[in-house]
């Protein structure tokens, strides 16, 4: 558990907001009022990132459940990006994971939960805003009546983990034994 939260204590928390990802094609995705695409950029360390996938080139898969449909569906996002899906926004703000010679292993994104305001048009109440994490989930929870969103993955590598297959396929294709 201390690990986990070493982990985090080295990634600032906030970083521009705003752009779009891919939609899903069964997704129901509406549009972010304007008022909410960006949130302050918070200034990021000297070594934020050295190790590893550059955050910017990270992608975190959270899983959203509408509990009164029973919809979920996965959300794939790179930090500073968010989603609405009807009436919650999702915001991813980092996303990390142990390296693999680390124990134990795991899997964490600083998330930003907004949902609607009943009767208004545009107005979103920030639910929740912190570290999740995939293989401890109890230690933060988005506790919503609606929603439930969860850390599924943190897409990144590290030096030296590129896989070994990939080069002995290519390497092996010619020779016929």
């Amino acid at each position: 558990m201390h690990r986990a939260l070493a982990l985090c204590s080295g990634v600032l928390l906030l970083a521009a907001c705003g752009s779009e990802g891919p939609k899903a094609p069964d997704a129901l995705e509406t549009e972010i009022p304007d008022a909410l695409k960006t949130a302050p950029a918070a200034p990021q360390p000297a070594d934020a990132g050295a190790i590893g996938t550059p955050m910017s080139e990270r992608v975190a898969t959270i899983g959203l459940l509408n509990k009164r449909n029973n919809v979920s569906q996965d959300l794939e996002m790179k930090p500073g990006e968010q989603r609405r899906v009807g009436d919650v926004i999702v915001r991813v703000q980092a996303c990390e994971r142990t390296a693999p010679w680390e124990m134990p292993k795991e899997t964490g994104a600083f998330v930003q939960v907004l949902v609607k305001q009943r009767g208004s048009n545009d107005q979103f109440d920030r639910i929740f805003s912190g570290w999740l994490f995939k293989n401890s989930p109890s230690l933060n929870v988005v506790e919503h009546p609606i929603y439930d969103v969860w850390v599924k993955d943190c897409t990144m590598a590290f030096p030296g983990e590129e896989a070994p297959a990939n080069s002995a396929t290519t390497e092996g294709s010619g020779a016929a034994g």
